[in-house]
């Protein structure tokens, strides 16, 4: 069956993270979505663990659902953890996600790594050991786990970030490197940069939300043509096997708070040239720039843009239907107008992903306001106009030219 996978979000118990990251409302917002299997996220925290231990039953094939309830998500058991230490004369931090099929082995896992740093500390805890003997550590334990590098090129905390990572896999894990089978791409770069490096080619690359509140689940996201199985759904991703996963679900990489390199404090936004011709310091201060994604990747990258290897995952980039109503409304993406028209949509359409990707321009005519189509024709056709995000500034998109914008009574009219 068809469908789609968010590997990635961090519960309540995660610092900067709603009170309304638990399973419930994230089973809620995963209908709304149409996100069928949905990361449990924070599996290390022993309290989140807890709960998820009350809440969730095994469906008997690695996934877990909600009891006593007719839920609509399959629940994927997964963490994200930390590793921050020194190597080969610099200081590296580096994210990681788990993937589990059983309570049983999270328990396992859990145990040993309580011994080395505090799990009760945060929903995403932190080790002071280098991130190859975790991935030793892990598959010692069982093979069953899945062990992916999070958000890969963000230049914090991540395996090829310009200020704490690395600049070859094979440096990063040395011999653990056999057992690494993806790496998550983050929402600052897409598969069509990763492409660029040859790399890469022997990874499989998958995206995901890292939502932090139930609305952003699916910001990013895989779409799997398997049986809701985990082991099917790792082994495809392990394969790179096309007939089974068959492709990503991206944000427009502009739009990531990494993408380019600057300085915010300055409101300083340069592309990979400019920084170079300047150095890599703030024209402003004088200070140095964060440098982004982008410029990480002109780095590393051995291919020309626009390269894309033989046998590569296809991916498909969206706007959220929230940030699209808005434009037309002109309006916040919280407020009550736009909350409101996305519920009515998504009601009668049936979900979110499904009014992006799926149904035809004809059928969307039939009940969604004409600006709204064509706002979800211009996303499927990428004519958008995006100011690229920087120094953990998000990007920011617009559909409709200036003079494109109706009044204001002309906007709420279309509604």
């Amino acid at each position: 069956m068809r469908f789609i996978a968010d590997f990635h979000l961090h519960s309540r118990y995660s610092r900067a993270t709603s009170n309304d990251m638990v399973v419930e409302t994230l089973d809620r917002w995963a209908r709304l979505k149409g996100i069928k299997v949905l990361s449990t996220g924070d599996f290390t925290h022993p309290g989140y663990f807890a709960e998820l231990k009350s809440k969730l039953q095994s469906s008997g094939n690695g996934l877990f659902s909600l009891k006593g309830e007719a839920g609509y998500a399959s629940f994927i058991l997964t963490t994200e953890v930390s590793n921050i230490f020194h190597q080969g004369g610099k200081l590296r931090k580096i994210h990681t996600l788990i993937f589990a099929p059983s309570f049983e082995l999270v328990e396992a896992l859990n145990r040993q790594l309580d011994e080395l740093g505090k799990l009760e500390a945060d929903g995403r805890p932190t080790f002071s050991f280098p991130v190859n003997e975790l991935v030793r550590m892990i598959a010692n334990i069982s093979d069953q786990f899945l062990i992916v590098p999070a958000h890969a090129w963000t230049p914090w905390f991540s395996l090829f970030g310009a200020n704490s990572g690395f600049d070859s896999m094979e440096e990063c894990f040395g011999d653990e490197l056999k057992h690494i089978y993806a790496i998550e791409t983050g929402l600052s770069s897409d598969p069509q940069m990763n492409w660029r490096l040859s790399a890469l080619d022997r990874v499989c690359l998958i995206s995901n939300s890292d939502a932090h509140s139930p609305s952003k689940i699916g910001r990013e996201a895989n779409v799997f043509d398997t049986s809701l199985d985990y082991f099917e759904i790792i082994n495809a991703i392990k394969e790179q096997n096309r007939d089974k996963f068959l492709y990503t679900i991206e944000f427009f990489p502009e739009e990531g708070k990494y993408h380019y390199d600057g300085h915010r404090n300055c409101d300083v936004i340069c592309s990979p040239k400019e920084s170079i011709r300047q150095q890599n310091r703030c024209p402003v201060c004088g200070r140095r720039l964060t440098v982004g994604v982008m410029h990480r990747i002109e780095t590393l990258a051995d291919r020309p843009e626009g390269y894309q290897p033989p046998h590569a995952i296809p991916a498909r980039h969206v706007v959220p239907l929230a940030e699209i109503i808005a434009e037309c409304l002109n309006q916040g993406v919280n407020t009550r107008a736009v909350d409101a028209e996305y519920h009515r949509l998504v009601e009668h359409f049936g979900s979110e992903f499904r009014i992006l990707l799926d149904l035809p321009q004809e059928e969307l005519m039939t009940f969604a306001p004409p600006r709204i189509v064509e706002g979800i024709v211009r996303m499927r056709q990428g004519k958008l106009n995006i100011r690229p995000g920087y120094d953990g500034v998000f990007g920011k998109i617009c559909i409709f030219g200036e003079e494109e914008k109706a009044p204001p009574a002309e906007q709420m009219d279309l509604f």
